[in-house]
């Protein structure tokens, strides 16, 4: 493999469940991946206003909100698409009109992350996360800002109900039973990574992936290479060219060692 660019999902992948933390290992492996002249970006659900666990780790830009926010090293934008703001509009009269149905929501807009409601699931993703609780907000506020990302707490079995019906400009994203990421129609990882090529002048037959939930999938299937983690879901794991070990386990420093790509 001639690989000059390697894409890292955060969580369960780079960043631990249980410790919240990144290996001393996976910061060490991707310090002499760079060293070799490999680009590393970082490829992840997360909206930019909840990275806030990368520390210490070396990395030369971020596909962010399901690639619908790309930036390079130096914080250029190489990707902007927000959901169309009749999809907001849906949503915001729906809850409005039908309190009874409201589910809780984060909308990240382009100067923040706020919520609709709280509830024990909120809280308890929240504690997994290891995250901040954002900004309580009226619902209806959001209404004339760009929304990068809604995060909504509905079930699964609503989940086809809800987007046909109210936001069929955006597609969603599952990769937790209590809620699903949901972004402006034709965006993903895949997309995000694509723009990001483009932008450093690489090719994708030169390009490898690390993940492990279902927001991976499509990332994982488009590079050229796709590395699952040990604690990867199984449809991970099925369509991965090579599984490692778990995140707690140095599954990045083994799987890039296997790979002939460090020594260390």
């Amino acid at each position: 493999m001639n690989t000059k660019i390697v894409f890292f999902d955060i969580d369960g992948t780079l960043v631990s469940f249980s410790t919240h933390k990144i290996p001393e290992s996976t910061k060490q492996a991707v310090h002499e991946l760079r060293q070799k002249g490999v680009k590393v970006y970082i490829a992840t659900g997360r909206p930019m206003a909840f990275i806030d666990n990368l520390d210490g780790l070396e990395y030369d830009g971020m596909v962010t909100t399901t690639g619908a926010y790309c930036v390079d090293g130096k914080g250029k934008t190489i990707h902007y698409k927000p959901i169309p703001h009749e999809d907001i509009e849906r949503v915001v009269r729906h809850h409005l009109l039908h309190p009874e149905e409201a589910y809780p929501i984060f909308f990240v807009c382009s100067d923040g992350v706020y919520m609709s409601k709280s509830s024990d699931e909120v809280r308890e993703v929240v504690q997994l996360l290891n995250l901040e609780m954002p900004e309580m907000m009226p619902i209806e506020q959001v209404l004339g800002r760009d929304v990068l990302q809604v995060i909504s707490f509905f079930k699964k079995e609503d989940e086809a109900h809800i987007m046909s019906e109210y936001m069929p400009g955006s597609t969603s994203t599952r990769w937790h039973p209590y809620f699903t990421d949901i972004i402006a129609k034709g965006e993903s990882k895949s997309t995000g990574i694509d723009c990001v090529l483009r932008h450093e002048g690489i090719n994708l037959n030169e390009s490898m992936a690390f993940g492990d939930g279902g927001n991976d999938v499509d990332m994982l299937r488009h590079v050229a290479y796709g590395v699952a983690m040990g604690n990867a879901c199984d449809e991970v794991k099925t369509l991965a060219d090579y599984v490692t070990d778990t995140v707690d386990n140095d599954g990045i420093l083994k799987a890039l060692q296997h790979l002939d790509l460090v020594c260390s």
